[in-house]
């Protein structure tokens, strides 16, 4: 965002949780900044969201108790809820925001609710192909419910919904693969896979590279990989890498994704909406592994909308105790290049670049008509209501 002061409107981002709710949210808020808003990015407790935010200034930030919804944490979930109230009532008491967007995730729950009681202006931003359950319960009060995924449409009719894509960070799109490689210390000339389990890293994926990793010394010699462990198997992934011979860049997490994304000549992946959405500003095909205990299987879902488009394959994670069997279906996303190709044109029909300003944009007719674009910006042009 920018180090600007603005002037402008205040509008208030609720994008914690994870990853995939708090890299678009800085994103639309980036956007929200460039046409005259002021925003604050309303984040978790959690050690993600705390990395993610640390470079913002401290007016751009509010930190709220993290407790999702579990029927047997019913208690913890409503004293989160009633701190989560007291500070916003503190925080907003004499700057109220123009508006309040949720980007889905139990970090949604506390300001969409205030917003409503306070009769400020709710949108919501859906970004799996499943709609979450904050956004199928706090939908009936949003002004407009953005989507990534066409499907949820359909899925949350009844309400006003809007297909704008998924809000992307800059930086991923249009990067060169061989000085990305050099800046990971990487040889700029051989292929890279990269391996990405999301924000928290995934266990299942560490295991079955490590397990794999003379079979891809076979099958893809001179192979390189770019490897986000999560923070829990980063040593021991390095460790095993190391004594096969096999030259990786292994970080239990990181803040260079889109030049970790721009080294990739393919990846292995889980199918979270962010991550997808991310591959296919970067252009980098994917053999995706949903997880398989995400709520209403909502990762499934979204590897076959992009699978389906072209864009990728997938398998489940079961899949992953078969070496030779995997392998043997993200290989070729690494040798071939025509198949490269193909799926490359699927990726760049599936990006949407405008993303985070279409939403931006949204918000911004909708509270305000009056409310003019900074000079040098251009309005987003917006598709009709699906």
């Amino acid at each position: 965002m920018s180090g600007a002061r603005a002037t402008g409107p205040l509008v208030v981002i609720a994008c914690g949780g994870t990853g995939g709710h708090l890299y678009p949210g800085l994103a639309v808020a980036a956007e929200l900044e460039k046409a005259g808003a002021r925003t604050v990015c309303v984040v978790s407790d959690k050690p993600v969201d705390q990395e993610a935010v640390k470079r913002l200034p401290k007016e751009r930030v509010m930190t709220l108790p993290s407790a999702g919804w579990r029927l047997r944490r019913a208690h913890r979930f409503a004293l989160g809820l009633a701190r989560s109230w007291r500070r916003l009532g503190a925080r907003f008491a004499f700057d109220p925001p123009a508006a309040v967007l949720g980007m889905g995730g139990f970090t949604s729950v506390a300001p969409v609710l205030w917003a409503r009681w306070r009769r400020v202006p709710v949108f919501l931003h859906e970004a799996n192909a499943v709609p979450g359950r904050a956004v199928r319960r706090l939908g009936r009060w949003a002004r407009e419910v953005f989507v990534h995924f066409p499907p949820c449409v359909e899925a949350l009719s009844g309400r006003r919904v809007r297909v704008t894509g998924m809000p992307v960070r800059e930086g991923f799109r249009g990067r060169d693969p061989s000085a990305c490689r050099r800046a990971l210390g990487l040889d700029p000339e051989r292929p890279v896979l990269a391996v990405m389990g999301g924000s928290q890293g995934a266990r299942a994926l560490n295991q079955a590279m490590v397990s794999a990793v003379s079979l891809w010394r076979l099958l893809a010699p001179g192979l390189q990989v770019v490897h986000l462990t999560g923070p829990a198997d980063a040593d021991e992934v390095r460790r095993r890498y190391a004594a096969a011979g096999v030259p990786g860049w292994v970080a239990g997490r990181t803040d260079r994704m889109p030049e970790v994304l721009g080294a990739a000549t393919a990846a292995l992946s889980r199918a979270g909406a962010s991550s997808i959405a991310e591959l296919a500003a970067a252009r980098v095909p994917a053999l995706l592994v949903p997880y398989p205990y995400a709520v209403d299987d909502h990762q499934t879902a979204n590897a076959r909308c992009l699978a389906e488009a072209g864009g990728a394959r997938w398998i489940p994670q079961n899949v992953l105790e078969r070496p030779e069997k995997w392998v043997e279906v993200l290989r070729p996303l690494l040798v071939d290049a025509r198949v490269r190709s193909r799926m490359q044109e699927a990726l760049a029909r599936w990006d949407r670049p405008e993303a985070a300003r279409r939403v931006a944009e949204r918000i911004r007719q909708s509270v305000d008509p009056a409310w003019t674009p900074a000079a040098g910006i251009q309005p987003a042009v917006v598709s009709p209501l699906s």
